[in-house]
């Protein structure tokens, strides 16, 4: 039996003034990418130094303007890889690196050393303040731990003295979430008193970390709000968040921290990260994009992102990962398929200012996606689906009763094999109509005008045709070439039928176009029906073929 006893539910804050669920979000905060570290320790093999200046450009490329580089003073190949960077020249002047840092003497005079050339920078200080790691971990009252990072903040400035370029002080205390709101507030205010150099054109970061999700998003929201409001001189203060995704709401979690009031987020580009993760940047990004708020990240082209992610990282994106994965634009579902069809052509149609279609928040082209891959076909899949594959791929825009008729061939082979890829239903749409051209095989049309009586002409059609091989000529007349090829055909091979439906268009535009016929026919004598199709430059000669085609199917299949 699962002994959830062993557990006790996190307490939540006891604050009923909260405003947040109130407020929406407008903008987009300030992005600190934190790949590079904290993303960084969390992969099986951590990036050599040459991956990570690939994945850096490739963050400037998106367009972060602050991007935490790593732990410089922790090991050699990050020192080595930020001093690379400073040596080549690849940190732009409007980008401000970040370095993370223990409030240990010898630590923040070794990341001094590295910083040394860059000219934005944030020193990243922080130490554990929860009750736990108090307790089972330091070992220390609340006092000392205070004590640690006013000791690491007066570091800092010590260090700064000394610093040529322009700097920035951020202090988390770690494990905000499972620390006393008072005494979070209280470390950050000495902190801030200890830095002492903070205005709202030169603020002091204070990170909030979720370091360990244990509770539902509200309330880190309600943390973050009461901390937002508490904190003295606020416009002097950038309020940030550093989500993880324990429970599997760190996308929640962050998303309600903007509204109590966050500036900032610091995350990873796919979400990677110690157990579960950070939260992922780029899903953020997506979401406010989807609600129209400019991201502020250069995301059209989430593929090219993908790729050098998964290559650099060796990490592997999650096929149903949001926006990114391979299967976030496939519908399998009938039902799904057929409402994205009919969005589509309604879009299209009405000319609309905002991108509407069911089961698509957004146009997969717009990030860098295409089409193709919207509608999979498998033995969930429904006549909808079918349609839209014939249509959006091969152009074919089949008479909404031919739908299931088609689309019964298809499920058959679904069950026996899986997913039927365009390719084979293209091939499947040929071999049942387009070319079921035996036993009767439409070979030449002549038509022409006949007087029936006084000033009344009709049609009269001459068709040649093989009978089984055996070449054969027919005439009928009617009241078009359609009525007048159905009566001789009835004449001829000693048939009842009826034409139930008729429908054409254009297959392509200019001179060379093709034109496709769909004819609906029914055996009289057995009330049976099926659909034929006929291709032609000629749009006569596309229905006669069409006409042939359903009589082999109806008769001879």
């Amino acid at each position: 039996m699962l002994n959830y006893h062993r557990y006790k539910r996190v307490p939540v804050v006891d604050y009923p003034e909260r405003e947040w669920p109130g407020k929406e979000i407008t903008k987009a905060p300030v992005w600190c990418s934190v790949d590079l570290r904290d993303g960084n320790q969390a992969l099986v093999e951590p990036m050599v130094v040459e991956e990570k200046i690939e994945f850096f450009n490739l963050l400037i490329r998106m367009g972060f303007k602050e991007i935490e580089i790593g732990f410089p003073s922790a090991s050699q190949i990050e020192y080595d890889f930020l001093r690379q960077l400073v040596e080549r020249r690849m940190i732009p002047d409007d980008v401000r690196v970040q370095v993370l840092v223990q409030c240990r003497e010898h630590l923040i005079k070794r990341t001094f050393e590295s910083i040394q050339g860059i000219k934005k920078v944030i020193v990243h200080i922080y130490n554990s303040t929860s009750t736990l790691q108090r307790d089972v971990v330091f070992n220390k009252n609340r006092e000392e731990i205070k004590a640690i990072a006013v000791e690491g903040t007066e570091l800092v400035k010590k260090y700064a003295k000394d610093f040529d370029g322009d700097l920035l002080l951020e202090y988390s205390p770690e494990s905000f979430t499972e620390t006393e709101l008072d005494y979070a507030l209280e470390v950050c205010t000495a902190v801030q008193d200890a830095w002492g150099q903070a205005t709202p054109e030169r603020p002091i970061i204070f990170n909030l970390p979720s370091t360990v999700e244990k509770t539902t998003p509200n309330v880190y929201a309600d943390q973050i709000e009461w901390m937002n409001r508490h904190f003295k001189d606020r416009d002097s203060i950038v309020l940030s968040v550093h989500p993880h995704n324990d429970r599997g709401t760190g996308i929640a979690a962050t998303e309600l921290a903007l509204l109590a009031g966050a500036d900032r987020v610091e995350g990873t580009l796919f979400g990677n990260g110690e157990r579960t993760g950070n939260v992922d940047i780029m899903t953020l990004a997506y979401n406010m994009f989807s609600q129209g708020i400019d991201p502020k990240l250069e995301i059209e082209n989430v593929r090219e992102i993908a790729e050098i992610y998964e290559r650099c990282t060796r990490m592997d994106i999650h096929p149903r990962h949001p926006y990114a994965g391979k299967l976030v634009f496939t519908a399998f579902s009938g039902s799904h398929q057929d409402a994205i069809n009919k969005g589509l052509q309604a879009l299209k149609a009405r000319g609309g200012e905002y991108w509407e279609v069911p089961y698509l928040p957004i146009d997969p082209t717009d990030i860098g996606r295409v089409y193709e891959p919207i509608v999979r076909i498998n033995s969930q899949s429904g006549k909808g689906g079918v349609a839209f594959v014939m249509d959006t791929f091969y152009g074919f825009k089949l008479p909404k009763g031919m739908h299931k008729e088609f689309a019964d061939i298809i499920q058959k082979i679904s069950e026996r094999q899986g997913e039927v890829a365009p390719e084979q239903i293209m091939n499947e749409f040929r071999e049942n109509y387009l070319e079921k051209k035996e036993p009767m095989h439409f070979r030449k049309l002549q038509i022409t005008d006949t007087e029936v009586e006084e000033d009344v002409f009709a049609t009269l059609a001459k068709v040649v045709y093989t009978d089984h091989g055996l070449e054969k000529t027919m005439e009928g007349v009617g009241n078009g070439p359609i009525d007048a090829v159905q009566r001789g055909l009835e004449e001829a091979l000693g048939i009842q039928i009826k034409v139930l439906d008729y429908s054409e268009h254009a297959l392509s535009s200019g001179s060379n176009a093709q034109a496709v016929s769909y004819i609906h026919l029914m055996d009289k004598r057995s009330a049976r029906t099926t659909y034929g199709v006929g291709i032609s430059s000629n749009i006569t000669r596309a229905s006669i073929r069409g006409i042939f085609s359903a009589v082999n199917r109806l008769f001879y299949s």
